[in-house]
């Protein structure tokens, strides 16, 4: 049994309480490297994703996502706002008209996302970005998809990325506002990994 637009309705809810719940963890992971508005934007422009589901219900997964890529482009500030609006743009433009998403076309839709991010914000893994979160995930995925339980893709995608947040604490940031800060990065958890991880997470509880 695949995901449906139950699903990703469920995921985007999730997101969207996900980020009011941490807004103040973000901002915090932010005010040292970044410009300390990582959460207020994120839960923001997840609120307006929640407003504009309820006045347009998508009726597929894709299309859920390609309206969320365009309410995060609109509505969050920084760089968060074109690359999370890539990234669902991206996975959206993967998963088409598909009215349920087995696991191979999930893990196929999480690799373009993280493709979009890459190709948006020329990070590379090791640049201490939300990068280092979704690259080990599309990995897990893409392992996970060959068994075929989209549930098990999804829990190896938010395991995969929490970790490889965790792993941007030691790394010297040498993209974005961060890398200004040289040496002076290092021991700063990326806060753009922390909601990548948060809205994977979201992902994997919403197929429960």
């Amino acid at each position: 049994m695949g995901l449906d637009v139950g699903w990703a309705l469920r995921w985007l809810a999730l997101s969207a309480q996900a980020m009011a719940e941490h807004r103040e963890e973000l901002i915090e992971l932010d005010r040292p490297i970044g410009d300390s508005d990582h959460g207020e934007n994120m839960d923001r422009g997840f609120k307006a994703v929640i407003v504009k589901i309820a006045e347009t219900p998508p009726e597929t997964p894709g299309a859920a996502l390609k309206l969320t890529a365009m309410t995060l482009m609109s509505k969050v500030g920084g760089a968060a706002g074109p690359l999370y609006g890539t990234a669902f743009l991206r996975a959206a433009t993967a998963l088409g008209d598909t009215a349920d998403v087995d696991a191979t076309t999930l893990a196929t839709a999480l690799q373009a996302a993280r493709d979009g991010i890459v190709a948006r914000g020329k990070a590379e893994p090791g640049d201490k970005t939300m990068v280092d979160a979704w690259t080990p995930a599309i990995e897990a995925a893409a392992a996970e998809a060959a068994h075929g339980d989209v549930r098990k893709v999804l829990l190896a995608a938010a395991e995969a990325a929490e970790a490889g947040a965790v792993s941007t604490d030691p790394m010297l940031a040498r993209k974005g506002r961060a890398s200004y800060l040289g040496e002076r990065s290092i021991g700063h958890r990326d806060p753009g990994a922390v909601s990548s991880a948060l809205i994977l997470r979201a992902a994997a509880g919403a197929s429960e």
